[in-house]
């Protein structure tokens, strides 16, 4: 469902007492230094994230519930069959564009659902989304040995849902990546090589080197 529908002052009263954020790097390896899988992780980052999100997502079991605004609900189920484990578990809240980040397994492969509370939308990226301070855009950095797109990617957020807008993919491998915001025209990359040395590099979102991504 990607609608759009327009803000109530319920809405934004219920936005107005919702706060999260991301779980530090440091925190999330002592969070899930013990944890069995991927999955397991998952639902250790959701308990910690349900502390401040309660109002807006809940679970129950394998189930886990999300309340849209005005009004509705997404409902979230983890399953198993013969391809592996699929499941959902909260990751973040994106407050300023009242988004909700899920961390998501499909077998051995994982990823991210956005969750859009206004409208209900729902939209599968590779990697955690890491949004601009423009509110318009956020950027993602899939990177890994295996089953990963190896490509920074540029989102846009607008009224009529969430694109992928640009792709960029660097010369050589690159492991360990993130991704931060130098401001609404520039993103920086801190990586590793195979070398092991941490290297980081600034990407003007107007360099030519940037492709535009194909739809779909």
């Amino acid at each position: 469902m990607r609608r759009h529908v327009r803000w109530t002052f319920g809405a934004l009263l219920l936005s107005a007492f919702v706060h999260a954020a991301p779980v530090p790097r440091a925190e999330l390896a002592t969070l899930c230094a013990e944890a069995d899988d991927q999955a397991h992780c998952g639902r250790l980052v959701e308990a910690r994230q349900l502390r401040s999100l309660s109002r807006i997502a809940e679970r129950n079991g394998d189930e886990l519930r999300v309340t849209l605004a005005p009004y509705g609900l997404s409902v979230f189920h983890d399953s198993v069959n013969v391809k592996g484990a699929t499941t959902y578990a909260v990751w973040d809240y994106l407050e300023r564009v009242d988004t909700l980040v899920l961390f998501t397994t499909r077998g051995e492969r994982t990823g991210f659902m956005l969750v859009q509370r206004h409208g209900g939308g729902e939209y599968r990226v590779p990697a955690e989304p890491v949004l601009g301070p423009d509110d318009r855009r956020f950027a993602t950095a899939d990177f890994c040995a295996n089953e990963c797109d190896n490509e920074v990617a540029i989102w846009h957020i607008g009224s009529d849902g969430i694109r992928k807008e640009a792709v960029w993919t660097p010369p050589a491998a690159w492991a360990d990546v993130s991704v931060a915001w130098r401001n609404a025209s520039a993103i920086t990359l801190d990586y590793a090589l195979d070398d092991g040395q941490r290297r980081t590099i600034e990407r003007r979102l107007d360099d030519p080197s940037w492709k535009k991504a194909r739809p779909g």
